[in-house]
């Protein structure tokens, strides 16, 4: 097992994993936690984990735990997934602060998805209040996953947001509106929100709704059909005469 879990092959990994998983022994625990250290397969990361939440957990926890202190960022990130898949509320504590603000963005994003799992219901406002901190970091993807976490969180999260929209920061403001918007709706979709903020913030609210109002008219117009603007044009010709004729 420890050898095919090391195979060339990802899919012999993923079957190993597999198999490991649906045969639980504590055996194969340092083993599987090493492997999520190094292991570059996203779905045979996922499936180890997966075999790691079918061990006893006063078993796997305390190995997990001594993971997130790993120099190393996937073993950290890992780690951190395991928990979130095993769930127990008592490992709140083992997510600190600064593990919110990891500079490896997967260590990060995964600790934000974390906390909002494991946080207290008396906690969220302060978790809510440490994530706003992250608004405007990194690329897209990392910041739909803080968005994600901050929507998660509910109402609490609104204060927090609202303060961070007035931010001098265009970039953290920009975001930070699109996050509110997506808590909001979330069907939207997070491109158009933060497309839609950061118009927000470069021009100001009333100008942004007029730019806005400006290309709907005119995405309108263009929409017309051809043959109605015909008619229109005949009827205003027909119009014209008559109004000749009367004079």
């Amino acid at each position: 097992m420890t050898s095919a879990l090391g195979a060339e092959d990802s899919s012999v990994r993923l079957q190993t994993a597999l198999a490991v998983g649906s045969n639980p022994d504590p055996v194969f625990l340092e083993t599987l936690v090493e492997r999520c250290a190094v292991e570059p397969d996203f779905f045979v990361r996922d499936m180890l984990s997966w075999a790691l939440t079918r061990l006893p957990p006063e078993t796997t926890l305390p190995r997990i735990r001594h993971e997130l202190d790993s120099e190393r960022a996937q073993a950290r990130s890992q780690a951190l997934h395991t928990l979130s898949k095993i769930g127990d509320k008592s490992t709140w504590a083992w997510v600190p602060r600064d593990m919110l603000r990891d500079a490896d963005d997967e260590v990060a994003r995964t600790a934000w998805r974390v906390a909002v799992v494991l946080v207290p219901e008396c906690e969220k406002k302060d978790l809510a209040d440490e994530l706003v901190l992250q608004l405007g970091r990194g690329n897209r993807t990392v910041q739909l996953s803080l968005s994600r976490a901050l929507a998660d969180l509910g109402d609490v999260s609104k204060p927090a947001l609202e303060r961070a929209a007035e931010s001098s920061d265009p970039a953290v403001a920009a975001h930070a509106r699109a996050t509110e918007l997506l808590r909001q709706s979330p069907e939207t979709g997070f491109d158009v929100t933060l497309d839609e903020s950061k118009r927000v913030v470069a021009l100001g609210p009333e100008r942004a709704a007029a730019a806005s109002a400006a290309s709907a008219g005119t995405e309108t117009s263009e929409a017309a059909d051809p043959a109605e603007t015909t008619e229109s044009m005949k009827g205003t010709k027909a119009a014209e005469a008559s109004e000749g004729g009367d004079c």
